[in-house]
């Protein structure tokens, strides 16, 4: 058994059994292992960020660790930008790097780089295996890192020599003990604070947004006029049919700060301060109101589910039975014209039962999250760190991580040119999920942003900004991916094609022409 052999091995011992990869030279020793390790299943893709994108949506869903395998320096550099987004979302994720053998970098061979220097800014713990009879232990060390503090990013960096070296023992992660308590002292104070009723928020991060945590925050919200929120990008949030309707901070700032206008204290659960994505002239740089005080309900990583409950014990709250405050109602589709109210609505309307809601929208597609409130039960995933791209290889993770569940990704069309390479995977791995991509056929959000920023757009913007002169055709590049694809031009042409993708296994991909 070699060292890459022993980082197979440990990697299932420690449970993690999906890796996503782009392998080259440096790799070839642990491609080569996964014929003598069958657990390990190891998903190729044509793009390092799709890769490293499919694992941040495969940790989401799964709850667990994705692995990915990535080729040196200049690999994980084209997988950053969705590491980025998987750091902010909390991702447990274990990158394996190949590097260039110890004796070998020295001579500043083509690939040389500062890969231990790149994975440091994405990762919370980062070590470069020295020797092949250590990187049983490293890799174990790495499970470890990985599932620290709710989910984090290792990054593991293991150059050829230490890859074909033999072995040593096989590595064991330590069983993961319970989430810490919240401390007493930060459930009194969000006890009191409910008291003051609609000028206190609670603003649920990742860890409330799943489980029960929902319900006693809805329980709190009913029993005292406290207003709940989850905060504006989301890893995942389980919602819809019985579960209670939770608001988003809004990311455009004048409805943020009309909502947090009256609101005088903000009770952080398991969640950051609210923050724009971007500064502007005014130098506001949040959506509060001078003076609001801010207190924390636990960090992420934290049992908050645990104090939500304690919370709400504290303050007598009955915890609603789920038919009697939030059942579902057929919605009727939309029909006509296309619009993002008409499309929100079909929706609602047809998402099947326990789907998953991939959404990297951005402008079209941003009110579909209000439109499914009352829609049939699903989890809903979201762009985390800002990077565009993240859409098509979360939702290529997510139908690996839950194959029996249909998934739906909302793709604007100019974020999904980042990483399109992925529909490849998921005609390859047969996965059941119908992309939406809204061609609008322009960077929308740019013109919005100027228009915030004070700017005029003109005629560079115009250029810039503009997807024509050549249009896309994004049925001809699903198919050339190997996905079916159709064009809608109707809310009626939609409704269609979408129902018609639930009949099919398999991916299937609705370009949805956008009236400008």
């Amino acid at each position: 058994m070699n060292g890459a052999e022993t980082l197979l091995h440990t990697l299932v011992r420690g449970g993690v059994t999906t890796c996503f990869g782009n392998p080259g030279t440096s790799e070839v020793h642990f491609v080569k292992g996964l014929d003598t390790v069958p657990e390990m299943r190891c998903v190729l893709a044509l793009a390092e960020n799709v890769a490293t994108g499919a694992a941040d949506g495969f940790s989401r869903i799964s709850g667990g660790t994705a692995a990915t395998l990535l080729h040196c320096g200049p690999g994980l550099a084209n997988g950053l930008s969705n590491l980025h987004n998987a750091q902010k979302a909390g991702s447990s994720i274990v990158n394996v790097v190949g590097d260039q053998a110890q004796f070998h970098a020295p001579l500043n061979p083509p690939l040389a780089s500062e890969t231990l220097n790149y994975a440091r800014t994405v990762s919370a713990w980062t070590r470069q295996s020295k020797s092949s009879l250590s990187v049983g232990t490293d890799a174990a060390t790495a499970i470890a890192q990985a599932r620290s503090g709710g989910g984090a990013i290792a990054s593991l960096i293991l150059p050829s020599d230490v890859c074909w070296g033999p072995g040593g023992s096989i590595g064991t992660v330590a069983p993961f003990g319970p989430r810490p308590s919240v401390p007493d002292e930060a459930v009194s104070a969000a006890a009191s604070l409910a008291g003051f009723g609609s000028s206190t928020a609670f603003i649920l991060g990742d860890d409330a947004l799943c489980g029960d945590a929902p319900r006693f925050a809805a329980a709190i919200a009913a029993k005292t006029g406290a207003i709940v929120l989850a905060h504006s990008f989301i890893r995942r949030v389980e919602r819809g049919g019985d579960r209670p309707l939770i608001e988003r901070v809004p990311y455009a700032v004048p409805p943020a700060q009309k909502l947090f206008a009256d609101i005088r204290n903000v009770v952080l659960v398991g969640a950051q301060r609210p923050v724009f994505a971007f500064a502007g002239p005014d130098g506001v740089s949040g959506p509060e109101v001078p003076g609001t005080l801010f207190s924390s309900l636990g960090a992420a990583g934290d049992d908050i589910e645990g104090a939500l409950r304690e919370v709400s014990a504290r303050l007598g709250c009955e915890l609603l039975k789920p038919e009697s405050s939030w059942a579902w109602d057929p919605i009727e589709r939309a029909h006509g014209e296309i619009s993002s109210l008409a499309f929100g609505q079909s929706l609602a309307a047809l998402m099947p039962e326990d789907c998953i809601v991939v959404d990297e929208g951005v402008t079209f597609g941003r009110s579909a999250y209000g439109a499914t409130h009352c829609a049939r039960r699903h989890d809903w995933l979201q762009l985390t760190g800002g990077a565009i791209g993240s859409g098509l290889p979360l939702a290529t993770g997510a139908a690996i991580a839950a194959p029996q569940r249909r998934v739906v990704s909302l793709q604007a069309d100019g974020s999904g040119l980042y990483t399109v390479q992925a529909l490849w995977t998921q005609a390859r791995e047969r996965l059941d999920i119908t992309t939406v991509v809204f061609s609008n056929r322009k960077y929308e959000i740019l013109f919005n942003e100027m228009k915030r920023m004070g700017v005029d757009p003109g005629a560079s913007a115009d250029k810039l900004f503009s997807l024509e002169n050549p249009s896309l055709d994004w049925v001809r590049i699903a198919q050339g991916f190997g996905v079916e694809a159709a064009t809608a031009c109707t809310m009626d042409e939609f409704n269609d094609l979408f129902l018609h993708s639930l009949t099919r296994s398999g991916p299937f991909l609705i370009e949805l022409q956008i009236p400008n």
